[in-house]
């Protein structure tokens, strides 16, 4: 079901609310981020033998391997939920306000796929539905 034009109003008054309020924060919202499907293999993969050196520790009495299998599954289980692009991140502002308060965003590279030519033609009909 559509917005009405006074929920979108309300809507994008609240967005630009937050905007201006903490312009760090409606970064990190915006952002849009996957991580690639072999990360979650090599974390899985050194997850489960972490557990198996785990429970051959736990089995021939070698806490010292036990450690070790902890360590190693733990280390794991981080990597898959590490931030893997940290340094890659574009900081600041990713648009420019206009005088009417809209928010432009700021030009990028062309991507393709099934999510990026939705927002395409959401921005489209949004650019024509404000005119």
């Amino acid at each position: 079901m559509p917005l009405s034009e006074y929920e979108q109003r309300v809507l994008e008054q609240m967005e630009r609310q937050l905007t201006s309020d903490d312009p760090r924060l409606a970064n990190t919202l915006t952002q849009r981020g996957r991580r690639p499907v072999s990360r979650y293999l090599i974390a899985g993969a050194g997850a489960a033998v972490g557990l198996l050196l785990l429970v051959l520790g736990a089995a021939g009495s070698l806490p010292l391997l036990g450690v070790v299998g902890f360590v190693v599954m733990f280390a794991g289980v981080a990597f898959a939920f590490a931030d893997p692009h940290r340094s890659s991140r574009r900081h600041g502002p990713q648009g420019v306000v206009q005088a009417d308060g809209a928010v432009r965003r700021a030009p990028q590279a062309r991507k393709s796929g099934f999510m990026s030519r939705l927002e395409e033609r959401w921005d489209r009909r949004r650019g024509q539905q404000g005119r």
